[in-house]
């Protein structure tokens, strides 16, 4: 159990964070933070890992077994309209993923295990930048992360509205898709918006062309491979007289196999130049590889669920995964390790994931940081499972 000041600490960190979001790779400020509590915490730790990445470690002798547990920093290009006393001070970014919450928590933890004799070993304590945009994970890898802190397993925990507050959800296999961008430019031919006729048409084509991407999922990939094409930007013309020479389409595709990944690339790629060649105009497409897909090693979830029971909390096995991406992936490509999903309760209005609603709740702090602390002391105690390839 956690004493009240604590409590008391975590909330206050986690409301500083909040009001103080960073956008990915632009960190600095969350960092010193993270620093500056690590210090007063006598916590030894590196900081400037993969850009704004700090690491910090706990030593105990008796074992040269090694754990990691990740929290990511960063925030979103999302204006809020929560009107909480500590909502975000920096106009145009916010923590709707509740970063903040993932910050504290970590934090946390680190000061329970700080102070407990109960375990042998080393813990790394990771706090990412740049979850968001995707490069974090990555950037720190190839800061050499897990050379410079080797470690033998890794684990995280995600909030997620709409599950039972404090209840943990530890399921092996994958947990969160792979995603990734893609762009479609169409090139016409610029007219006056009274004469469309001495035109080729992007905008008329853009909409066909959204109406048309509809099909991609539900009329070519088999309705038992979970798949998602979103479309969810469009920049095209600056007045409304004029029809406008070029359209730009964004979205992102996502699923649980990077072979369905390529096969659904192509079918945009086929559908975008038919459309485009059925308006006169050109298509350019362009899919980036995409993330991996997020997946938990069956050992380390039965050590998640061990540390759930141990804290008292409700543990849940039958939430399926979902589609949204998380570069956590790329960690637990390189090391065993489970990622669990931690109830926040409730959703405020506008307040899922990623809604200028979205608030985390505090009311988690003390599961998440017990969670993260006693994992990390069962992963040291637990037999060592295989090693990543």
């Amino acid at each position: 159990m956690l004493d009240d000041t604590l409590i008391a600490r975590l909330t206050e960190w986690r409301h500083h964070l909040h009001a103080h979001p960073e956008l990915s790779f632009e960190e600095s400020a969350t960092a010193a933070f993270v620093s500056d509590r690590l210090t007063e915490m006598g916590i030894p730790h590196e900081t400037g890992i993969g850009g704004h990445g700090v690491v910090a470690t706990l030593r105990r002798p008796g074992s040269n077994r090694a754990v990691g547990l990740r929290a990511d920093m960063d925030a979103l290009p999302i204006t809020e309209a929560t009107e909480l006393p500590y909502a975000s001070t920096r106009s145009g970014v916010m923590h709707a993923c509740g970063h903040d919450g993932h910050t504290a928590a970590l934090l946390g933890a680190a000061a329970v295990l700080a102070e407990s004799e109960d375990w042998q070993g080393r813990i790394h304590l990771i706090f990412q930048p740049a979850e968001e945009r995707g490069g974090g994970a990555k950037a720190m890898l190839a800061d050499g992360l897990l050379e410079r802190f080797p470690m033998d397993r890794i684990f995280a925990f995600h909030n997620w509205p709409g599950i039972a507050a404090g209840t943990v959800v530890a399921t092996p296999g994958p947990v969160f898709a792979a995603g990734g961008p893609f762009a479609i430019r169409l090139t016409g031919t610029a007219g006056h918006a009274a004469a469309p006729h001495t035109t080729r048409d992007v905008i008329a084509a853009s909409g066909s062309l959204i109406t048309a991407l509809q099909s991609v999922v539900s009329r070519n990939i088999d309705p038992l491979s979970p798949a998602v094409v979103t479309i969810a930007k469009i920049h095209g013309g600056t007045v409304t007289n004029q029809i406008p020479a070029e359209v730009l389409l964004e979205g992102t595709i996502r699923t649980f196999s990077r072979p369905l990944r390529a096969e659904i690339a192509a079918h945009i790629t086929r559908i975008a130049e038919g459309v485009a060649a059925a308006y006169g105009v050109a298509a350019t497409v362009n899919v980036d590889p995409g993330g991996q897909v997020c997946i938990n090693a069956p050992a380390e979830t039965e050590i998640a669920a061990e540390a759930t029971l141990a804290i008292g909390a409700e543990l849940r096995r039958d939430v399926p995964p979902v589609m949204g991406g998380d570069d956590m992936s790329y960690l637990l490509q390189a090391v065993p390790g489970c990622y669990v999903r931690i109830g926040a309760g409730p959703a405020r209005p506008d307040g899922e994931l990623h809604g200028p609603g979205f608030d985390f709740n505090d009311a988690i702090l003390p599961v998440a940081t017990g969670w993260l602390a006693r994992v990390a002391q069962l992963a040291l105690a637990a037999k060592a499972g295989p090693k990543k390839a």
